[in-house]
């Protein structure tokens, strides 16, 4: 059963990746694009917080939970995690006049989380970091004709990452994660005028690679009884990303769509050729209570200096970015986890929301986030492996200033398997 559910799991993700671009969002415009939500789907349906740790889950935001994987759990020496996630998202796009409707399908991660002895965990795996995928039209009237700018843009980064964990003291647990980034952003402007034979386009194409390492602080002791409190610091540093650019400018036939002339644009001279983004630090504060895989309740603020971020060479005039901010509330519960009665009390309930304030500041309006978000938690069978559904509701900008408001649904499938390694053979 577990094999079957496995193979549909990267049959859809294989078939998403393939069939268009990671995002849909007119929003990936800017920046480095549309940034992916880092967490698990376990996670993602408590708001995204990474507070809570245990020992039968991989936490993708909080490498100091690595150094729980096998701790409370019996007999579970070499105990390995295995986990992975895909998404459907349904877009809905309105502007102050017109509405469209679209949906993208990714592979969210793939991450594979070992204990290697008591207190100490690592893992490593790869998932989409940002993803660009647009196109936009802007017509306005310039001394009595029609202009048309058509923007469009794909690509995106990817990051692969190792983490490692590991409780220095009783309740206390050190992590580091370092991630390399890397991909390609392109973007393309074709401008065109009512009446003219010919339009111009400007091409643009950036090869960015770079690293950035995460580090956590967890503290989480008993307080009462079986409660437990749990408080985490996490600090994602800041990203010095490279990027290789490419211009391309030139002229094209509107009736066929040939291109007549194309020049490359001497981008060394305009010491463009290679340049540096610098994505800010962002420090997140957690904390929580709860009994161990019954019940928890948690909240996390993170804060990020978005106002020194800069990208020379594929910026908007239409932004300015400010300090960006984010709020998040989640909570679990499961009635009975160990139950030999009934599945239905083994099943975990998770729900939470969150309120983001990205830092873009388009046409001189704050584009901020919100979503409520909600899941289940599947036992397989009677091991610690389960299969997690989420679901999420939220709404991202506004139709005021001239700016889309997007409104989505988004359906998430996880698996999150516990297996073993080095199991000594015995003979009878």
């Amino acid at each position: 059963m577990i094999r079957k559910i496995v193979i549909a799991i990267v049959y859809i993700s294989t078939v998403g990746m393939y069939a268009q671009d990671g995002t849909v969002s007119p929003y990936s415009f800017f920046g480095i694009g549309d940034l992916n939500n880092e967490s698990t789907v376990e996670n993602q349906m408590m708001g995204g917080i990474g507070v809570y740790a245990d020992s039968i889950h991989i936490n993708l935001k909080n490498p100091a939970a690595f150094g729980k994987l096998g701790l409370e759990v019996m007999d579970r020496e070499g105990l390995v995690t295995y986990t992975a996630g895909v998404s459907n998202k349904q877009f809905t796009l309105k502007s102050f006049t017109e509405e469209q409707q679209s949906s993208i399908t990714n592979l969210d991660y793939l991450a594979l989380g070992f204990s290697v002895g008591k207190g100490l965990g690592m893992g490593f795996g790869i998932k989409p970091y940002s993803s660009v995928g647009y196109n936009l039209v802007d017509e306005r009237t310039v001394s009595g004709n029609s202009l048309v700018n058509v923007y469009s843009g794909e690509g995106g980064l990817t990051r692969v990452f190792y983490s490692v964990g590991y409780e220095i003291f009783k309740d206390v647990s050190i992590g580091a994660t370092v991630n390399f980034n890397f991909g390609t952003l392109d973007s393309e402007r074709l401008q065109q005028v009512e009446d003219v034979q010919f339009g111009t386009f400007d091409r643009r194409s950036s090869r960015v690679n770079g690293f950035d390492f995460n580090y956590a602080l967890n503290y989480s002791p008993i307080i009462k009884g079986r409660n437990r409190l749990h408080t985490s610091i996490r600090v994602n540093t800041q990203g010095n990303l490279v990027s290789k650019n490419d211009r391309q400018l030139g002229s094209f036939s509107v009736s066929t769509g040939v291109n007549i002339e194309e020049v490359e644009v001497d981008l060394i001279s305009q010491n463009l050729k290679n340049t540096e983004l610098k994505i800010p630090t962002t420090t997140t504060l957690g904390i929580g209570y709860g009994e161990d895989y019954k019940w928890f309740i948690g909240a996390e603020y993170s804060f990020q200096e978005m106002s020194s971020f800069e990208n020379a060479f594929l910026g908007a005039e239409s932004i300015v970015y400010e300090d960006a901010s984010s709020f998040a509330l989640g909570a679990f519960i499961t009635p009975e986890h160990g139950s030999f009665t009934s599945y239905f009390k083994r099943i975990t309930y998770r729900a939470g929301l969150r309120l983001d304030k990205t830092g873009m500041l388009v046409n001189d309006v704050d584009i901020n986030n919100f979503g409520i978000t909600f899941g289940l938690g599947l036992p397989l069978g009677r091991s610690f492996s389960n299969l997690n559904l989420g679901f999420e509701f939220g709404k991202r900008g506004t139709t005021r200033a001239n700016l889309i408001e997007e409104s989505y649904f988004k359906f998430n499938v996880g698996l999150s398997l516990n297996d073993r390694w080095f199991q000594k053979r015995k003979i009878n």
